[in-house]
């Protein structure tokens, strides 16, 4: 229980520390129009309501962690549990934050 605490706190300060940096590097321009708003071509970049844009976000994490958690610590074993946490900081909230522009 110590480790999952101790990961959620990471998390939580990871978010707050490393985004703030993420943000500053990139530079976040709210004027900006997305590409489903910019450049709409009913497959890749199709505009959603923020509902189901959450809702697609949730199904995402929650369908892959239940079967990718137990199957990385059956693989790898402890060290698994850190490369997650790390893996999720550091790669997946830049991902997020950075989705390139397509050719």
């Amino acid at each position: 229980m110590i480790t999952f605490l101790s990961s959620i706190v990471l998390l939580v300060l990871a978010y707050f520390t490393y985004g703030k940096y993420v943000e500053k590097v990139f530079g976040a321009d709210a004027n900006r129009e997305t590409p489903a708003i910019k450049e709409p071509d009913g497959v890749d970049f199709v505009p959603m309501s923020t509902t189901k844009n959450y809702l697609i976000q949730f199904l995402n994490i929650a369908g892959l962690g239940p079967i990718f958690g137990p199957i990385m610590g059956a693989l790898y074993g402890p060290v698994a549990f850190l490369w997650i946490i790390a893996g999720s900081i550091f790669a997946g909230g830049v991902h997020d934050y950075c989705h390139p522009k397509p050719n």
